[in-house]
């Protein structure tokens, strides 16, 4: 988001329509507006939290505090948790001191978010539809994706199997390296980490045991054998829940989460 551009709405759209047809430049300026009295700013709240967050840490912290102070707290909320720590807080000293902000400044904010960000979700629109769907799959809870995916299968098999290959699921993080596999061991809630692997197969839970110190996994091990019964539903959850831990840090930068093209595992 350029801070060269400046200039109120009737600049920006005399400078749209010399420099792109007037249909697009029309259409740009339409939703920069909102169909139907909808603003910018609650089009961005219809944005994925870490959508949003992976486009703003790369801006300015006072103008994510300007976005931010325009969109529903709530949403506002998200966002922020989802920023960097250090971003995070830098952003929240702005919102802070945050005084009136000149409609012109908001009008070229609005311009480049529509033209930038907004944009490149549009042609997102046209990628492939398997991996929209795959997305959907990954954040149902484990046994409604289960029992749509045997559905699907009967169904159409072959879809099943590329789905399946674009989703990232609890037996994908044995695909860890060893490095990042202790970073997320730092990270997830030990009582989760014990239903989890009460759950997996051997070797998902040998990828585990063998990233931490035998001391941790001796303990494990035990907390584990004295646990009893469980539900499925509660192992599920608990598998999904290190999966969110998983996908923030990656989101974060601080792990990689990989799959080779056929689905399997990478090491």
């Amino acid at each position: 988001m350029t801070s060269a551009v400046s200039g109120s709405a009737a600049s920006a759209q005399r400078f749209l329509q010399n420099v792109m047809p007037a249909d697009r430049a029309q259409s740009i300026l339409e939703d920069l507006k909102g169909p139907a009295g909808k603003t910018m700013w609650e089009k961005l709240g219809n944005v994925h939290e870490r959508m949003l967050s992976a486009y703003l840490r790369n801006e300015h912290p006072q103008t994510v505090a300007v976005i931010l102070s325009r969109i529903r707290p709530d949403h506002a909320a998200k966002v922020l948790a989802a920023l960097p720590g250090l971003f995070a807080e830098e952003v929240i000293a702005r919102l802070l001191t945050l005084g009136p902000i000149q409609k012109e400044v908001v009008d070229q904010i609005e311009l480049a978010l529509r033209t930038e960000f907004m944009a490149a979700l549009s042609r997102g629109e046209d990628r492939d539809p398997y991996a929209a769907i795959a997305e959907i799959f990954n954040k149902f809870d484990r046994a409604t994706e289960r029992r749509f995916m045997e559905a699907l299968t009967m169904k159409n098999p072959d879809a099943a199997v590329r789905i399946r290959a674009l989703m990232f699921v609890f037996e994908d993080l044995a695909g860890l390296d060893p490095a990042d596999m202790q970073t997320l061991l730092r990270y997830v809630d030990k009582s989760d980490l014990a239903l989890a692997l009460k759950g997996a197969d051997e070797e998902v839970a040998r990828r585990f045991y063998i990233n931490m110190s035998e001391r941790a996994a001796g303990i494990l091990r035990d907390d584990i054998e004295i646990m009893g019964a469980v539900r499925q539903r509660d192992i599920d959850q608990a598998q999904q829940r290190i999966v969110e831990t998983a996908q923030r840090l990656s989101d974060d930068g601080e792990i990689v989460l990989t799959k080779d093209d056929a689905g399997e595992l990478v090491y």
